[in-house]
């Protein structure tokens, strides 16, 4: 196999990937999607069985439940997207803000503009951020907890008593998949607790999601309800943030433009 071959073997089985999150599709729907054979689509679905991104049932049909990727399968996707998400969030954020920054790699992307930030405190319970700010100058808060892989966050009891002693200016958080009516799908009922934690204790409350995460991902089988005014950054298109706005989400693309009034 050349390398080009080997690239597109890489693509096809990422986007795979994606489209079983998404929701219900075929092998067949899958050979005709990628315009390969059938033997090709069921090879792929075996590697992806073998490194636990996708979950096999007998007779060779797919789990389509969603399946927990390691943090670094995270960092190298829509790295575009986060970017121009990241960027976006950190211009909400004043001087003098104490800022809460939730665990999720899009959410280390904001952390790595704020870098430079010594106006601000930042408070966060994810290792990436930690990481990302270990050796600049902005004030860092770390929330207490047990870790929690492989999304690397603390969490637990401590974590949410530390959170109740806080009224953050603004809190910025990570998601797996996001609904407008039922709010952030959560592989871990305490990882859900503690993100509605999150947004009710802070002054304004924004989800960060690229495309994605918006919409049909609903494998995991615990929510966080987030409470009215919490706000969407994405770069999704306009039929995916138009369910958002519908229900009442102060919505805003990568390019800085609201498209429901904050």
């Amino acid at each position: 196999m050349t390398s080009g071959e080997r690239s597109a073997t890489r693509h096809r089985r990422e986007r795979m990937v994606e489209l079983l999150g998404a929701g219900d599709i075929s092998v067949h729907d899958l050979a005709a999607e990628f315009d390969v054979s059938l033997s090709t689509v069921r090879r792929d679905l075996a590697a992806l069985a073998a490194g636990g991104r996708i979950t096999r049932t007998y007779g060779g049909a797919v789990d389509h439940r969603a399946v927990e990727r390691p943090r670094r399968d995270k960092e190298r996707a829509r790295r575009t997207e986060k970017d121009a998400i990241a960027r976006a969030a950190a211009g909400l954020v004043r001087s003098g803000d104490v800022v809460l920054l939730d665990a999720g790699t899009t959410v280390a992307r904001l952390a790595h503009e704020l870098r430079d930030r010594t106006d601000v405190t930042v408070v966060t319970n994810g290792l990436s951020t930690l990481v990302e700010l270990a050796d600049a100058e902005v004030e860092v808060v770390v929330l207490g907890g047990r870790l929690r892989r492989p999304n690397e966050s603390l969490l637990g009891t401590r974590t949410e008593q530390a959170l109740r002693r806080l009224t953050p200016d603004v809190a910025f958080l990570g998601v797996d998949g996001l609904d407008p009516r039922r709010g952030i799908n959560c592989p871990d009922l305490e990882q859900a607790a503690l993100k509605e934690t999150m947004a009710e204790c802070a002054r304004a409350a924004w989800v960060l999601a690229d495309h994605s995460k918006l919409g049909g991902r609903r494998g995991f089988p615990y929510w966080a309800a987030m409470p009215a005014g919490t706000g969407l950054i994405s770069g999704g298109g306009e039929r995916q943030l138009g369910a958002f706005t519908d229900a009442g989400w102060p919505v805003r693309t990568v390019d800085g433009v609201a498209l429901h009034p904050s």
